[in-house]
């Protein structure tokens, strides 16, 4: 049945879900990021993207909880490299989401919006986790043109792996864990939603983008990049 990519819509992605709910899914998935070392991948990307620059403009698209952002800023301030960090999420909610976790020491800029109306603004770094998922084949090919277009270092892509093993064992984990049901709900549909290894070489072609790097990381993630 994982065979084909599903298209059905993740309950999170409603509208009509009020903010409080929206709100305890969005932290339950944070912590779904922690059980799964889901951010140990795009902070190695950046350990290699910023090398040995002492600073660095990042965005981070789709940034929900927040929880990357963090993770970013106590990277950079361990090593002591100056960030400029910004995340843009569609959903309104995500800011109020975001700064109750955030404290305001940590200097990071929540905003509401399209990315691609942050085109031409100097950016460093991209970077996206569990978003691309979310998009169609054809809102996937459009972000992967602004990314290559827009990051100066590089960019990168940190989504899910459809795995059938995954698909099996996430429903034990999340009731381990007692995650919301949404959660419990969508990461399943997420792991259905998400993309394969051979899947990606089109879309990549399709969005004339070249050199990529496409790779698995454990536990089920397949991660796209690009370095410059």
């Amino acid at each position: 049945m994982l065979e084909q990519r599903s298209t059905q819509e993740e309950l999170m992605d409603d509208p009509a879900l009020d903010a409080a709910t929206y709100t305890e899914v969005l932290h339950d998935l944070a912590q779904v990021n922690t059980v799964t070392l889901a951010r140990r991948p795009t902070l190695d990307f950046l350990r290699r993207a910023v090398g040995g620059r002492k600073s660095f403009r990042c965005l981070d698209v789709g940034f929900g909880d927040g929880d990357m952002l963090r993770a970013i800023r106590s990277w950079a301030d361990r090593r002591g490299i100056e960030a400029e960090l910004i995340g843009v999420d569609l959903n309104s909610r995500s800011v109020a989401a975001a700064r109750e976790r955030t404290p305001s020491t940590m200097r990071i800029d929540y905003r509401t919006g399209d990315y691609a109306d942050l085109a031409g603004e100097g950016w460093d770094c991209i970077v996206s986790s569990l978003v691309a998922h979310h998009m169609t084949r054809d809102q996937l090919v459009q972000f992967l043109r602004f990314m290559d277009r827009e990051a100066q270092m590089g960019w990168f892509v940190n989504d899910l792996r459809r795995s059938r093993f995954a698909w099996l064992g996430y429903p034990l984990l999340a009731r381990v864990m007692n995650w919301h049901p949404i959660v419990r709900h969508d990461g399943r549909l997420s792991i259905a939603r998400s993309y394969r290894r051979k899947e990606w070489a089109p879309i990549l072609a399709s969005a004339a983008v070249e050199g990529a790097e496409v790779k698995r990381v454990f536990p089920f993630r397949l991660c796209v990049e690009t370095i410059r």
